[in-house]
């Protein structure tokens, strides 16, 4: 391609929109553009690298027996309706109804779908196992898009099932992709960490999430180097300290003006937060989005709450949950803002972290303005309806494995599997008949690959950007080689730029060549910015044959003659493009 001709534009200043390296890059690189908030354009050099990422998950997903297919992004209600998920999903979905009056939806995942295509052609065991995977765009009304395509509504995905006769072979095909998937993000140049996961709205009875280790990441996991646990820190489950064997004190009211925080309240009573109790107030809401109930829930001082495990232990969905409305609730439940406690609440829920029930002789609030009570003890002067480990594991608290201090580490989820066990066939009959001629559930894995935010992922790798931009790796970007022609108009610089040009594209390289009338400082920084891995220049020394040759993560550039300058290019090309000698 000859940059002259193609459609082709960068960014000087950072975007007002973008907060975050790779997205900064991307919108200035012209990778990608803005359409609506959440939704954004694929450029033509991006729509390269998303095709080279794409590519290189039907490889994989190809060599472990999947077969692709593609179904329709709108999708039949029937088909939710039969799951259960369809007023279950959330305001997440992108609900459509047609000229009839039939509920449809713009495709957020794709398990009923699946289901319904295997459960009308397989019945018999002989046909299982089977796999079965399409790469489609998603959608997802997310109330606050941000990060380019880190949080979008309309994003790229992969979506893959397996059908299986039993949990033998459900646990072989989740083996499968395992394996497949630590290949897929190893060849995309991606540091990445597979951990433990919450299924979440997918449902299921075990999942992996795969993680790109980043600063900026969303996702936050826990680790120990110890015993090797990995984590996501919804899923990760606590060890509670040991319990106090302290003898039971008598409680007592004492006045505490103005302490409505852990922190005051500790300070005022002379205590360590450790002795505290912290309650945390919230609402939960029906179909109708009106207020179905009130929860409480009590944590050690020092704790902070586990938002995933709380929607589980109560059964409720994530979006049918908030921050109570503490002046409603109180009308109801006799709760009072900062003074909170558990023994003068009512008409509630009330929700124990695992550890409390092992506490002695807590401050807690008195359900009265300016007041607490020392000396409350579970068991003998409240008790909860729901007790559960509901905290999150901090970085130093002990391994719930081994003991060691856990660490955290922050990334972006770029891929996630699950096992689905009977969750979608049951609901949908989807049966086989056995050896025996007796009906049951095929039994299902599903697996998931965010291809666009994979391809922004990769940039806030440390190593695939810097303050001049982006730093592509061999196996996803957009070309091999990009030659900046310094001088178009003279014809020895013409001459060998556009033989360099013809040798490797004849040879299978992806070359882009810069023959635009602009400053040489623009055509390098342009070079930087769109991360090009190999650079060759053009310029005084066409006349004598000689050129000059940078990898773009390199700061060195040496000269080489014509023939050692492109042979040096094929060589490098054909040694990594497939991303296994990215990290050598």
């Amino acid at each position: 391609m000859k940059l002259s001709k193609s459609f082709f534009r960068t960014l000087r200043e950072v975007p007002n929109e973008a907060e975050i390296p790779s997205h900064i890059l991307l919108l200035r690189a012209g990778m990608i553009k803005k359409t609506a908030a959440g939704i954004y354009s694929y450029m033509p050099m991006g729509q390269r690298t998303i095709r080279k990422i794409e590519n290189i998950v039907r490889e994989e997903m190809d060599a472990k027996g999947a077969q692709e297919i593609c179904t329709s992004v709108l999708q039949p209600g029937e088909l939710w309706e039969e799951s259960g998920r369809w007023d279950a999903y959330g305001p997440e979905m992108w609900r459509v109804n047609d000229r009839n009056g039939r509920g449809f939806c713009l495709g957020p995942t794709a398990e009923e779908v699946f289901t319904d295509i295997v459960r009308n052609d397989i019945s018999s065991y002989r046909q299982l196992p089977m796999m079965l995977y399409q790469i489609t765009d998603k959608f997802r009304d997310e109330a606050r898009p941000r990060f380019g395509m880190m949080r979008s509504r309309n994003f790229i995905m992969k979506d893959n099932y397996s059908f299986d006769r039993d949990e033998e072979g459900m646990d072989e095909s989740y083996r499968q992709m395992y394996d497949a998937y630590t290949k897929v993000f190893t060849r995309c140049g991606l540091t990445f960490r597979p951990v433990e996961a919450d299924n979440g709205a997918i449902g299921g009875t075990g999942s992996h999430e795969f993680t790109a280790l980043c600063e900026y990441g969303e996702s936050e996991i826990c680790y120990c180097d110890a015993c090797n646990l990995a984590t996501t820190i919804e899923k990760a489950a606590c060890k509670d300290d040991p319990e106090d064997p302290s003898e039971m004190l008598p409680m007592e009211k004492v006045s505490t003006p103005g302490t409505s925080t852990i922190e005051m309240v500790a300070d005022f009573l002379g205590l360590d937060k450790k002795q505290t109790l912290k309650a945390l107030m919230f609402e939960t809401y029906g179909e109708d989005d009106k207020v179905n109930g009130y929860v409480a829930v009590f944590i050690r001082g020092d704790r902070e709450l586990n938002m995933t495990k709380l929607v589980n232990a109560l059964g409720v969905h994530e979006y049918a949950i908030a921050f109570a409305d503490e002046e409603k609730m109180a009308e109801k439940c006799g709760c009072v803002g900062g003074f909170t406690g558990p023994t003068g609440l009512h008409d509630c829920i009330i929700v124990a972290d695992s550890e409390v029930p092992g506490l002695k002789n807590l401050a807690a609030g008195a359900c009265e303005k300016d007041f607490h009570i020392k000396n409350v003890n579970y068991g003998r002067d409240w008790k909860a309806d729901i007790v559960t480990d509901v905290k999150n594991l901090l970085e130093g608290d002990p391994c719930p494995v081994c003991g060691a201090p856990i660490k955290h580490a922050r990334g972006v989820e770029v891929g996630q599997i699950f096992k689905l066990g009977g969750k979608y066939s049951e609901a949908m009959g989807a049966y086989y008949k056995d050896e025996n001629q007796q009906d049951n559930p095929i039994l299902m894995g599903c697996y998931g690959i965010g291809i666009s935010r994979t391809f922004q992922a990769i940039i806030d790798m440390p190593e695939n950007h810097d303050e001049n931009g982006i730093i592509w790796p061999m196996s996803v970007a957009p070309y091999h080689v990009i030659i900046t022609l310094m001088k178009p108009e003279d014809e020895a610089q013409c001459a060998v730029a556009n033989e360099v040009y013809e040798r490797l594209q004849d040879a299978g390289v992806e070359v882009v060549l810069d023959d635009r009338k602009e400053r040489p400082g623009v055509k390098f920084k342009d070079a930087d910015l769109i991360g090009i891995p190999i650079r060759i220049t053009v310029g005084r020394g066409a006349a004598d044959g000689i050129i000059e040759y940078k990898m773009r993560r390199d700061a060195d550039k040496v000269e080489l003659s014509v023939e050692e300058g492109i042979a040096k290019a094929i060589e490098t090309v054909n040694a990594e493009k497939d991303g296994r000698c990215y990290f050598k």
